[in-house]
């Protein structure tokens, strides 16, 4: 067991004393040596049970993380009942769908697009931008350009619920996105694949009734998503605004590498975005911030702001959809 003592030593030797509050000093943990699991895949939300048993196919096949996790965000993408991700995702306040994805692989590849309108599948476009392009973001219709020259088709991604609901916020326009209610969430999916590889995918339609142009977190590298094999991955969902303020995936990554374990990491995350939201006097109640993250030996964590999230889990011997602990 971790003293206080014990933890201050090892907080000065990893240069970590001078920045934390004392708070989270006496709650994070160092990470401890474990068996190593994989595979294992992880994502946001309950639709995460589903997508990550299309990733786990090709997982115990001995198939490429990367590949998994793009396979299962888009079994998500492409459900029109899913309204926060891809199809049937709520629009913007102007009536427009528009669709956020980042993917990143072990080796640093990254790819991304952002304000992409039409495109059932912004995470293959991401992909695509990553392995077809010398860039790593591509935008609005300069992204849906590159889309239909790589063969994907123009589609409408309005459904008539969401149309429904969209014409019916008119009458008051009142802009209040509503705690753990999925009209601001994320797919994130991490895995670690069998060769130790790890990678990710972000995607997402962004916070229903948003001003046309918005973007959240979930296509930036860094803020939505970041994996580094040396270390782990990590992936935010909620409110994408607080998660940019403080590049919140790239900053778990970074807490697992002084040390921390997966679950510690989320866990100082959502302190450092909730001491942002004070300092600014922000609506807390208003505001929800989800993180999970896993290491390069398959452990685990998740933490949030506030109860709700949960995210789903498969690895040899396990598929659970877990409540996470919150903040407050």
């Amino acid at each position: 067991m971790m003293t206080r003592r014990h933890f201050f030593k090892l907080a000065s030797a990893l240069g970590l004393a001078s920045s934390w509050p004392a708070h989270s000093m006496l709650q994070a943990t160092a990470a401890k040596p474990s068996a190593a699991v994989k595979p294992v895949v992880i994502s946001t939300w309950d639709f995460g049970l589903q997508a990550n048993e299309v990733a786990w196919q090709l997982l115990q096949q001995g198939g490429a993380a990367l590949d998994a996790v793009q396979q299962g965000v888009m079994l998500v993408e492409a459900d029109p009942t899913e309204r926060s991700v891809g199809y049937g995702g709520r629009p913007d306040r102007d009536g427009k769908v528009t669709l956020d994805a980042c993917i990143m692989d072990h080796q640093a590849n990254i790819g991304s697009v952002a304000a992409l309108e039409q495109i059932k599948h912004p995470v293959a476009v991401a992909r695509a931008v990553m392995e077809q392009t010398p860039h790593v973001m591509l935008v609005g219709q300069g992204a849906q350009k590159f889309a239909l020259e790589q063969g994907f088709k123009l589609e409408n991604l309005l459904t008539e619920q969401s149309e429904r609901e969209w014409r019916q916020w008119l009458k008051e326009g009142n802009y209040r996105p509503v705690v753990n209610i999925e009209n601001h969430d994320t797919i994130g999916m991490l895995a670690l694949d069998s060769h130790g590889n790890l990678s990710g995918a972000c995607t997402t339609s962004g916070m229903a009734y948003k001003m046309h142009g918005r973007i959240g977190d979930s296509p930036i590298i860094g803020a939505g998503l970041y994996v580094d094999n040396e270390v782990g991955a990590a992936t935010a969902t909620g409110h994408g605004e607080e998660v940019i303020r403080v590049t919140g995936s790239f900053l778990v990554v970074e807490l697992m590498r002084q040390g921390l374990t997966p679950q510690a990491a989320c866990e100082e995350a959502v302190r450092r975005i909730h001491q942002k939201l004070l300092l600014r006097n922000a609506a807390i109640a208003d505001t929800q911030i989800g993180f999970i993250a896993i290491n390069n030996r398959g452990d685990w964590g998740s933490f949030c702001l506030q109860p709700g999230f949960n995210y789903a889990i498969r690895s040899p011997g396990q598929t659970e959809l877990i409540a996470a602990s919150s903040l407050l």
